[in-house]
């Protein structure tokens, strides 16, 4: 049945430790995934870019991304020595923007303060930007055999059901509960601890999914609460739920000469560092601005573009792109406008919008 003590949580981790962590080696060596590229590595730099990219990302969006950052920045201290705007370009479609940053900054505190060496323990990885108990128990166990356990949405969801942990892990105290379980199964052998965490990852991806999962194909089926009591898609029990909102914003596309103007965003928000077309409120505020700045109207000039939807975790965001082509005079007049509200502004030529770090409904718009 169902648990709610955390002190009889840990007695029922207890019964089926080590046997827990054995079967799943075993059934990681040979059912297990094997062909990742960030698999079977003890690079703590190629672990570390795989786990941040993986961060609410399908496996099969980040393998390309992976490939291409590795060709781009081979090792941290490359990563750490490239500008900011060529990390962003680089990490364009993958959304969560300020894991970017994040991953920037954490490459100059590696190179600068660590002599271009990842720490070796879960507790100082995390002292890194951008580098939380999971992603940093990922590094510790993957590469330095430490045995401490990774604690992301699918192992959550695994723990859960396999030691019958009913209690709401949106409660912190109840999630620490099933934190301190986890430690409990691990292996006692810390040399098997990256077949073990590897185990973890797959069986969550693969089997114990969180619909329908494949409960005859698991290796813990016979010591599985959720599989006992007949239920597995009860667990993990998350009451509190995201919050959706909407959003709605116009583009105003400026074309001069085959550039278009370009201004970065500020350092906090969604788009944070990234640059994009002049963001309004609606058509008439697209229309009153180029009515003040150049004294006349432009609306019959306005090419309305199809109205876009960029769908983010917590925000359906509607965009909608006005393009307006202006002459040499007008140009100039806009420029100084923009420039005061956004000193970042510029015109960029078209041939060269693919090397800019922009969001990825702006990319699809101007780039294809």
């Amino acid at each position: 049945m169902s648990l709610s003590d955390p002190d009889l949580l840990l007695q029922r981790a207890q019964r089926v430790s080590p046997d827990l962590a054995e079967r799943l080696v075993a059934w990681q060596h040979q059912d297990g995934r094997h062909h990742l590229p960030w698999q079977r590595v003890r690079d703590p730099y190629r672990v570390w870019l795989s786990e941040i990219m993986l961060q609410q990302t399908q496996v099969t969006t980040v393998l390309g991304y992976f490939a291409r950052f590795l060709d781009r920045f081979p090792d941290v201290q490359a990563l750490a020595a490239a500008p900011l705007d060529d990390v962003l370009t680089l990490w364009a479609g993958l959304g969560y923007y300020s894991r970017a940053r994040n991953l920037h900054r954490c490459a100059q505190d590696v190179v600068n303060l660590h002599g271009g060496h990842f720490p070796t323990s879960c507790e100082a990885l995390q002292t890194l930007p951008g580098i939380g108990p999971s992603t940093a128990a990922a590094i510790a166990s993957f590469c330095f055999d430490e045995r401490v356990s990774i604690m992301d949405g699918n192992v959550k969801r695994v723990l859960s059901r396999v030691l019958g942990w009913g209690e709401d892990l949106s409660v912190r105290a109840h999630e620490k509960a099933l934190m301190a379980a986890a430690q409990v199964v691990l292996p006692l052998r810390a040399e098997v601890m990256p077949s073990y965490t590897q185990g973890l990852m797959d069986l969550g991806a693969t089997v114990c999914t969180p619909r329908k999962p494949s409960c005859l194909m698991c290796p813990w089926s016979d010591l599985c609460v959720a599989r006992q009591v007949g239920d597995p898609e009860r667990y993990p029990v998350k009451s509190r739920k995201l919050k959706r909102s909407e959003r709605e914003n116009w583009w105003l596309w400026l074309v001069w000469r085959e550039q278009v103007w370009l201004q970065q965003m500020p350092d906090k928000g969604v788009w944070a560092g990234l640059w994009t077309l002049p963001l309004l409120d609606g058509d008439e505020a697209v229309n009153a601005l180029l009515d003040e700045v150049l004294g006349k109207s432009l609306s019959e000039r306005v090419e309305r573009q199809p109205r876009m939807k960029h769908v983010l975790t917590h925000l359906d965001w509607w965009l909608h792109a006005r393009r307006v082509v202006v002459d040499d005079a007008e140009a100039v007049h806009l420029s100084v406008a923009l420039r005061a509200q956004a000193p970042s502004g510029q015109w960029v030529p078209l041939a060269d919008l693919a090397n800019w770090g922009m969001p990825a409904p702006l990319r699809r718009l101007l780039v294809g």
